[in-house]
């Protein structure tokens, strides 16, 4: 929890087992050759972010809750590849190393699209820049070029992590700790049902 009873908080699709093993398998690999420039995202952490809220109280919990409860037994299940890797902004002054949707990205965007026209009925603001997903694999610790980092991405292009259907969004409250965040689902609503 926050000051003034807000809580931190995000939708999200979680990522199946099997894939965040894959995760894990290119953490370690690139820590390998880059110690100490990633600060890396644990792998029990990871998912694909349809939006992030950032602290709301717990009437605006509600309101998304009802309006999603509403909203997703319309919205179709979507299929994902995760795959390939790359940063965001640019290799010149990377700040986020990511793993990439590789298969399913249109339809994703249609999801978050959706999602954000029912919170926008009932009060949240649209996000304004291009969704684009993704699941974190490491923060920069600096902002500077990083020596290998070009190649790495090179080298895992055409890299699958795997293929799964998304049939459910949760909603997590996220708590920010020391050892780094702590995520509690506050709410789950299944796709198409």
């Amino acid at each position: 929890m926050t000051s003034d009873n807000t809580f931190r908080t995000f939708l999200a699709i979680e990522i199946p087992k099997e894939i965040l093993e894959q995760f894990e398998r290119v953490q370690y690999r690139l820590g390998l050759s880059m110690t100490g420039v990633i600060r890396w995202a644990r792998p029990g952490n990871t998912h694909l972010t349809l939006k992030f809220f950032g602290n709301i109280t717990e009437r605006d919990i509600r309101s998304i809750t009802d309006a999603l409860q509403a909203k997703a037994p319309a919205l179709a299940p979507v299929r994902v590849a995760i795959g390939t890797l790359g940063v965001f902004p640019n290799l010149s002054r990377p700040r986020v190393l990511w793993m990439g949707v590789t298969e399913g990205m249109k339809e994703l965007a249609a999801l978050q699209g959706q999602v954000e026209t029912a919170l926008e009925a009932v009060g949240f603001t649209r996000e304004e820049r291009p969704f684009r997903a993704h699941l974190t694999l490491g923060r920069m610790k600096a902002d500077r070029r990083i020596e290998g980092l070009e190649k790495a991405i090179e080298d895992h292009k055409g890299f699958a992590a795997g293929t799964f259907t998304a049939t459910e969004m949760v909603l997590f409250r996220s708590d920010l700790k020391p050892t780094g965040p702590v995520y509690t689902p506050l709410a789950t609503f299944r796709l198409g049902l």
